[in-house]
């Protein structure tokens, strides 16, 4: 399924053996069910009440004789503990124990069942206690009344010593929050008790609220207190120092006046009257370490034919909503809609109905996110037990007693990429799959530095590679190699520097159809917003100031004009660390002959884009040190230029294609064209993102093409740019052929579009009348280009030619003076075997082939 779930706790594997284990050491003692009086049957009994910021699971059973037992298991050590046990026959309402674990906070109710006595006080319907466990000492009873409470410790961010206070939360039925401020002592030793019990101080956090949700990882405080029939939605930090603060107030376009009281998250929401006083409605919020911050939303279900939710992305300034048919008229619906935080990704399902995978990065565009309806695998294999989401990516499951780390299933999600046909779910489980995996190790994985225990995730990044290679023409809506190369590169540096969410592309489809200012993640959370209200589309980076300083190097280069060479030197540069960089990473050796040529006009392109994105990222990622912004650039283009290499090297090894691929002197393969096939398709994905190619790639992309084309198609490409000739390419071309008849058409037909500069060079390496004529014609337009009539002796030497004929000697004898007179020139340039008397024999030749002699 789309959901894969790792076990991080059972209560039946980790915690009831254990109590099967001290029963058995307690009737040896002859104890007769003493601490941990727990029967075969009782496993019904077992439940968890709590999952503390430390990971330590609470959890309670009862004995053969009513009596509520508390233990607690220690997930780094795996080991069980008894805290408490409270020889009444009462009900768990909830509990949490401090992180010292020398306090427990629990409420507990009257027993519901008939023939019960009342346990607790005259009057009261719940019991909330503090009990000194440091060991087991003084209960001191902080509420006896007629509504529910749920206890929750405060822990503090830092653990490493024991703080002379602690902070308790008090919820209750009566719409209030309260925070106890409890000081400990130790006394004979060890032994922790309770300073001043008698009076302890405590402030009103809230009230009048309607929903609250306590966040255990970061200490927050979620609710929703109605104004004027309006839900505004509120969040408190607190602090390890006591003090907390209102971090914001934001209004939700939602109705709660009549939804009755919900908690979430302050301990297991399995409560009946919870469930009855709510039934149904399921809100809660979801944030993550990059500063968003979600709030899901499914009111009660009015309908049998239809249900609705919704997600308001604070973070991004607008919310979203969904409908979602229930599909047949006889289907029922037992249980509200599950909302999952998985990192970037929040899930909404309800099982047998709907599958709903939403991006909260980019939620501006649906087709990054996938909704699957009917009766699939995907749905049909969800969850059908409710799931409560905590903190991060953990879920409880309360009916089974079951933590998990909920994931997205990579190898499922890669199957269905293969399998769908749609353009939106290819587009949405291709965002998915290239982001469920990243960060630093992942990073690594993909090809970057490879150890271990990255085989894995490498060969299923390899795996991603292959399905884009061979399914570069079956999407219709978008380019599959365009996003393929901005969402991988993307992903690839995002996770280091959160804010590159904002200046760089994540894809290359743009559409398709009040905080304080604190660390952390209020920082980015604030970042997030002030980029909604003021950000303009052009922070984000794109190649057009690349795109046109590119062009003018290259024509200062046809037309001899450079600026300083300093500056070009420094661009060059620039390509030489990201190339450097590329095969440092690297540890496999290439099939293909890539990042092997100079290739100039790439290595300008790749030198190029590293200035301008170090420029960009400098402008606006305030607080990043220089040298990570440039690593960081290294990195991305790069990764760049490393999935292009990739995406050829998968489709080259399938082909089996061999180094002889590499000479013109014969005919292209099945397996050629569909390799010429791919470079083409990149070839137009990066020219209109104007993305730099790996040097070498024109060369080997013209190699192909003169195997694989006729020549009518071949010039064709050339002319329209699909083909670009390299000195490389062209200078193999003329080695490798022969003179016959078509040889020559296909050489003189390369030659005619070749620069000026590089032709030249070109011609000398073709031993033929044809090119010679070329040579010649380009040494007299040299000579003569700014040639002035000076009088002349009309008589000629006509014993100095080979040949009598007066317009031909004329013309040597100009070429022969213009020669004399520009010697300096005419060395420097490094042309001396081409003169008059090679002029005089190239233009004999031409003339006898043309008169067919």
């Amino acid at each position: 399924m789309a959901l894969r779930l790792v076990a991080d706790f059972d209560l039946r594997k980790d915690v009831l053996p254990w109590l099967r284990a001290q029963r058995v050491v307690s009737e040896a003692a002859g104890a007769g069910g003493g601490g941990t009086d727990v029967l075969e049957n009782d496993y019904e009994s077992l439940r968890v009440l709590n999952v503390e910021r430390n990971g330590n699971i609470i959890y309670t059973y009862k004995g053969d004789k009513g009596n509520v037992f508390f233990g607690l298991y220690d997930r780094q050590t795996r080991q069980n503990e008894h805290l408490y046990t409270f020889e009444k026959d009462l009900q768990v309402v909830s509990c949490s124990i401090n992180s010292e674990r020398t306090l427990l906070a629990a409420s507990l109710v009257q027993n519901t069942k008939e023939g019960r006595r009342n346990e607790l006080q005259p009057g009261s319907k719940c019991l909330t206690l503090l009990v000194e466990i440091h060991p087991v000492n003084n209960v001191k009873v902080l509420k006896a009344v007629d509504s529910y409470i749920w206890v929750q410790f405060l822990y503090p961010y830092v653990e490493s010593h024991a703080l002379p206070e602690n902070h308790l939360l008090l919820i209750s039925e009566e719409k209030y929050i309260e925070q106890y401020h409890i000081q400990v002592t130790q006394e004979d030793g060890n032994r922790v008790v309770i300073k001043n019990s008698g009076r302890l101080s405590k402030d009103r956090i809230a009230e009048d609220f309607v929903w609250a949700q306590w966040d255990m990882s970061e200490q927050r405080l979620y609710y929703i207190d109605l104004k004027k029939s309006r839900s505004i939605l509120k969040c408190i930090q607190f602090y390890a120092d006591e003090s907390f603060n209102l971090m914001f107030e934001a209004p939700l376009d939602i109705s709660l006046s009549d939804s009755g009281f919900k908690l979430v998250n302050f301990g297991c929401d399995c409560h009946p009257d919870q469930k009855k006083l709510s039934k149904h409605l399921t809100l809660c919020v979801f944030t993550n370490n990059t500063g968003s911050l979600c709030v899901c939303y499914s009111p009660k279900c009015a309908s049998l034919e239809q249900i609705t939710y919704s997600v308001f992305h604070i973070h991004k300034g607008h919310s979203k909503t969904f409908t979602a048919a229930l599909g047949s008229a006889g289907s029922h619906v037992t249980k509200g809609v599950t909302f999952l935080n998985l990192d970037y990704y929040v899930a909404v399902y309800l099982p047998g109905h709907f599958f709903h995978l939403l991006n909260i990065q980019h939620p501006d565009l649906i087709c990054h996110s996938l909704f699957q309806t009917g009766n699939n695998e995907m749905i049909a294999m969800l969850p059908h037990s409710p799931l409560q989401s905590l903190s991060g990516c953990l879920v409880l499951d309360c009916c089974s007693g079951k933590l998990y780390r909920a994931l997205l299933n990579q190898s499922y999600l890669l199957r269905f990429l293969w399998n769908t046909c749609l353009d939106c779910e290819k587009m949405a489980v291709l965002h998915c799959v290239l982001s469920c995996g990243q960060g630093p190790r992942v990073l690594e994985a993909q090809g970057w530095r490879v150890d271990l225990n990255t085989n894995r995730v490498l060969s299923y990044f390899l795996k991603i590679i292959q399905w884009v290679s061979e399914n570069v023409s079956a999407c219709h809506s978008f380019d599959l190699i365009q996003e393929f190369l901005i969402a991988s590169s993307y992903w690839s540096v995002y996770p280091e520097t959160s804010n590159v969410d904002k200046l760089l592309p994540y894809s290359s489809v743009l559409t398709w159809n009040t905080v304080h200012r604190f660390k952390g993640y209020w920082e980015k959370l604030n970042s997030n917003l002030e980029y909604v209200k003021y950000a303009k589309p052009h922070l984000q980076y794109n190649n057009s100031v690349v795109r046109r300083e590119w062009h003018n190097l290259i024509s200062e280069e046809k037309t001899g004009k450079r600026r300083s060479m300093a500056y070009v030197r420094n661009i060059l540069d620039n390509a030489i660390k990201v190339i450097s960089n590329l095969e440092a990473r690297n540890l496999e050796p290439r099939l293909m002959p890539l990042l092997q040529e100079e290739d100039n006009h790439q290595r300008l392109l790749v030198g190029l884009m590293v200035s301008e994105l170090q420029d960009h990222l400098l402008r606006h990622l305030q607080g990043v040190e220089k040298k990570k912004i440039e690593q960081m650039v290294l990195d991305y283009i790069s990764k760049l230029m490393d999935l292009i290499c990739r995406i050829l090297e998968t489709t080259w090894r399938k082909h089996n294609l061999h180094s002889w691929v590499l000479h013109f002197n014969r005919h292209g393969s099945a397996a050629e064209f569909a390799v010429f096939h791919i470079m083409t398709r990149i070839l137009e994905a990066t020219n209109s993102l104007f993305l730099p190619l790996p040097p070498g790639f024109h060369t080997l992309h013209t190699i192909l093409g003169v195997h694989c084309l006729p020549l009518h198609n071949l010039l064709h490409y050339i002319d329209s740019g699909l083909l670009l000739l390299t000195e490389t390419a062209v200078t193999r071309l003329m080695k490798d052929l022969d003179n016959t008849e078509k040889s020559e058409k296909l050489k003189f037909s390369i030659i005619a579009r070749l620069p000026p500069l590089i032709g030249q060079k070109i011609c000398r390496l073709w031993d033929h009348p044809m090119s010679s004529n070329i040579i010649s014609r380009n040494h007299v337009t040299r000579l003569l280009q700014n040639y002035k009539k000076q009088p002349r002796n009309s008589m000629i030497d006509k014993s100095s030619f080979r040949v009598e004929f007066l317009p031909l000697n004329y013309f040597i004898e100009i070429l022969t003076d213009t020669e004399s007179s520009n010697q300096a020139l005419y060395a420097f340039e490094g042309h001396d075997n081409v003169d008059a008397e090679f002029v005089e024999e190239a233009a004999l030749k031409h003339t006898t082939m043309l008169l067919g002699l």
